[in-house]
């Protein structure tokens, strides 16, 4: 027979810590305290099987329910010598929320439950202390008014501060026994008014409305929304905890408050913490009043002329440090805790594991190593991956006011502030006019490239996570917002519109890239700072990974910074790139217009110097670590141009006929680009350009041996292949070139050839392909796309709306899809290693900094993964824990 409610109190429970799944992180919690011998005052939990059965039976309970609450509710008198509905000893209680992720603020709390007006009565004679039970009974009423019977907050507010103003009085403080009868009653005057019944008397009928408001706060739009940001399943359920009343505001020998074991700032080993004396919880978490610190260290660092805790209740601060330090022992962990002391008296309300910062938890967990808590293994498991872009980007200041005014997609972490901007050309000016700008697009091309890397940070009308503007911030390491759909924009005019609110060009808006927010002004950043810890915990995960960590790179700059942050190698140098500065962008038009093979040879003759030093720089700067470089794959639409000044400056450079150019343009025009003239497909009807592109990979690596004595470890990448006799043609090709320049230089340069598998028929031949290919590197970003039949440009028209139906549990751009991508890539590495047992394999997406897509990438066996320069860091932790999960 199911058994739905758990008993504790201090010394012995039915419950323990290993039972959050079905008793909820609060109630394992208090159980597991309680079972310690920790002061608890005592209650019952009603599990999450009966939140799944309230909502799987029509917000109804099972049959047996009752009769178990009753039971637990007389026990829970017992203990403390009160009864429920009593009116001369009356037991109150709290009646709270517990999920098994911790979900703070989230769902429902209702305090004080069990008063009415007989009752109240009884509880002031029980205190001696009539003010103490009528300021009780109006903050239930209150509180019981928002959370059950779903009354707006601000109603009975208005009326609490109507009476103060009455009186002549500012703080709650300052009102009297008769003044708070008087409001209580005029609370459930105002209840029966809006509502046309009577405030609840019944005791039993209060329980069972706070226990449903809790059930019901589980699918409310607070915890939905903190659910879908951080990955929690529905079907999880809360518990109910319920639970003696004890009183923080029974006088100047009681007080509530909170502490942690561990700064959850900074990290720093000591007790911090804020409480507040004669007062309930909710007085702290409403800011009527300012909280103390707990320590004296504290207290004198903030230069408050207000005892600390350890000062005003030197014998309650004691215990609850000695607590403190036992519950972080115990849990091996630093710990949350609420607490309350009831005239002299301490009781602990909740313990559970601290939320902290990506710097805090670098040094806890660190910390936690060397004092010998943890082993260093647990140590690299306690830190998300994800978070560790904290550390590496400027970040809002979360004390700092902000008014929001648009929400996209988190496509680049960081944050970033500037004046708007609405062209590349107007941020490069801004720019070097020494302005700060945003670079504000309807969605960004590869032409825009020299305003984004003059911006501080990008934000796009469209586009999500994959489009061009998020691949290319990620690798330039600037915040980017895209698929920020609320907003308009007027270019001509210089006008971006949000709602109510019209911004011109040149004022001050912020992005934060890392929530996919935009805010109106400037806002307060913290800026990164690298830590002895954040190196030391690289160290440790560099030790227990398997995966080697490559970079996606195309400039000089970028592999220095993918160094500074770790990157073994490149894992994708992408050429086309390098193609759009302004003084190459007019040689690659020529060649692509050129109608003849002449005309394009002039071009790539015009390149190939380009080319050489372009890939020089990035083998000086990686020196003997391996370099991939894939050649050429633009869809072509990218680089042909499309205004009449346009075309005119290419015939000018070209020495050719506009109209011709023109006329030469429009034949090139595809329906379906990223299906289309790209890739290996464009090195077959023009080989001429690989041949160009081969012959400056390989002059540069020969000079750059020769200039710093060390290796070259050097891997050519043939783009978008389907077919072998597509990579054999061009392996030939590349071969002859490699031949050639060995003679003319006298030295035969070193290589790999390979292929990029981001087709579906790609992975399917994968043996076929592997007697040619030395190595195959996964480009799931398009293995994506081509899988699934989805534009990554233009999912963000509609893969919200699946991420929030329930349709896809995560966007298939950010994280791989193991079912389906995943099944190809799987099928690829068995049968590529069928075809040539010893080829290298890696994966070069987007996806090669999913710490998600890192896990099944070990799993899987690939070699390496290869993520932007930012992302190094985040994808060698991740590697890390993929191994220790492994073992």
């Amino acid at each position: 027979m199911a058994k739905w409610v758990y008993g504790f109190d201090a010394g012995r429970a039915e419950g323990r810590a290993e039972m959050r799944d079905l008793l909820g992180g609060k109630g394992a919690n208090l159980a597991e305290m309680s079972n310690l011998g920790l002061p608890v005052p005592p209650g019952f939990t009603i599990t999450t099987e009966v939140c799944t059965w309230f909502y799987r039976n029509n917000r109804s309970y099972p049959p047996k329910l009752k009769q178990d609450v009753d039971t637990a509710l007389k026990h829970v008198g017992e203990v403390v010598d009160a009864r429920f509905g009593d009116a001369n000893q009356p037991l109150l209680v709290s009646v709270r929320s517990g999920a098994r992720a911790s979900m703070p603020g989230m769902m429902d709390t209702v305090l004080n439950l069990g008063l009415n007006d007989k009752t109240v009565r009884g509880l002031a004679k029980q205190t001696g202390d009539e003010r103490f039970a009528y300021d009780a009974y109006r903050r239930f009423i209150q509180m019981y008014s928002g959370v059950v019977l779903e009354i707006e907050h601000a109603r009975l507010e208005e009326i609490l501060e109507a009476e103060k103003a009455n009186k002549g009085v500012e703080l709650d403080t300052e009102l009297d026994a008769a003044d708070w009868k008087r409001i209580a009653g005029l609370f459930k005057a105002e209840v029966q008014k809006l509502l046309g019944r009577r405030f609840p008397d019944d005791v039993h009928e209060q329980l069972w409305g706070a226990i449903g408001a809790v059930f019901g706060s589980w699918s409310g739009a607070r915890a939905k929304t903190y659910r879908r940001i951080h990955n929690i399943p529905e079907d999880w359920g809360t518990a109910v905890n319920v639970q003696a009343m004890v009183f923080g505001n029974r006088g100047e020998t009681s007080c509530t408050g909170v502490a942690f074991t561990r700064d959850p700032s900074t990290g720093e080993n000591a007790l911090y913490g804020e409480f507040l004396i004669n007062a309930q919880g909710e007085d702290v978490v409403a800011g009527i009043r300012t909280p103390q610190s707990i320590t004296r260290r504290a207290r004198e660092a903030s230069r408050s002329q207000r005892p600390s805790m350890e000062e005003a209740m030197p014998e309650a601060f004691a215990e609850l440090r000695g607590i403190a330090a036992g519950l972080e022992k115990h849990y091996r962990d630093m710990q949350d805790m609420e607490f309350t002391v009831q005239e002299g008296r301490l009781y602990m309300l909740q313990t559970r594991t601290g939320k902290r910062t990506a710097k805090a938890a670098l040094r806890i967990a660190t910390d936690m190593a060397r004092e010998g808590m943890i082993t260093r293994d647990e140590a690299l498991m306690r830190i998300d991956p994800a978070s560790l872009d904290q550390m590496l980007h400027p970040m809002l200041d979360p004390t700092a006011s902000r008014e929001l005014i648009a929400t996209g997609l988190a496509a680049s972490p960081g944050s970033a502030a500037g004046e708007i901007v609405f062209s590349a050309d107007d941020a490069e000016r801004a720019a070097a006019n020494g302005h700060e700008v945003i670079l504000v697009r309807l969605e960004t091309s590869p032409e825009d490239i020299h305003g984004m890397h003059a911006a501080k940070g990008i934000l796009t009308i469209r586009g999500g996570m994959t489009s061009h503007a998020a691949v290319v911030a990620r690798g330039m390491g600037r915040p980017c917002v895209t698929g920020a759909g609320t907003l308009r924009i007027d270019p001509a005019r210089g006008l971006l519109i949000a709602g109510n609110v019209t911004l011109a060009r040149g004022d001050l808006i912020t992005i934060d890239g890392a929530e996919g927010r935009v805010y109106r002004g400037r806002v307060p950043m913290i800026h990164p700072e690298m830590t002895a810890e954040f190196a030391l915990l690289m160290e440790w995960a560099d030790a227990r990974r398997r995966l080697k960590v490559h970079t996606n790179a195309d400039t000089p700059l970028d592999c220095e910074t993918a160094k500074k942050f770790g990157a073994e190698g490149v894992g994708l140098c992408r050429t086309e790139h390098m193609f759009f500065d302004a003084d190459r962008i007019l040689a690659v038009r020529e060649m692509i217009l050129a109608d003849d093979l002449a005309g394009r040879q002039s071009a790539l003759a015009k390149l190939l110097p380009m080319q050489r030093g372009d890939f020089l720089g990035i083998f000086r700067v990686m020196e003997d670590r391996p370099v991939t470089i894939r050649l050429l794959d633009p869809p072509l639409h990218e680089f042909i141009p499309h205004t009449d000044d346009e075309i005119a400056e290419v015939a000018r450079a070209a020495g050719a006929d506009p109209q011709k150019l023109r006329a030469r343009a429009i034949a090139l025009s595809e329906a379906n680009p990223m299906l289309g003239h790209r890739g290996c497909r464009l090195g077959i009807t023009y080989p001429e350009i690989y041949e160009m592109q081969a012959r400056a990979i390989f002059e540069a690596a020969i000079q750059a041996e020769t200039e710093t004595g060390k290796p070259v470890h050097l891997e050519v990448m043939i783009p978008l292949v389907g077919f072998a006799t597509e990579l054999d043609f061009l392996a030939q090709r590349i071969a002859g070139v490699a031949d050639l320049v060995a003679r003319e230089r006298q030295k035969k340069p070193e290589y790999l050839i390979g292929t990029m598998i981001e087709l579906p028929r790609a992975a399917l031949m994968a043996e076929r392909l592997a007697q040619t290919a030395e190595f195959f590197s996964f480009g799931t970003n398009d293995l994506t796309q081509t899988t699934l039949g989805v534009s990554r440009d233009d999912a963000g028209s509609f893969l919200g709306e699946y991420l929030a139906r329930g349709v896809l549990a995560q966007d298939p751009f950010v994280s791989i899809d193991i079912d389906g991508v995943g099944e190809l890539v799987r099928i690829a590495v068995e049968r590529g290693r069928r075809g040539r047992a010893d080829i290298k394999l890696g994966i070069c997406g987007e996806h090669g900094g999913d710490p998600a897509t890192i896990h099944f990438c070990h799993e899987t066996g690939l070699d390496y993964v290869s993520c932007s320069p930012f992302r190094v860091p985040v994808a060698r932790l991740a590697a890390a824990q993929a191994a220790i999960n492994k073992r």
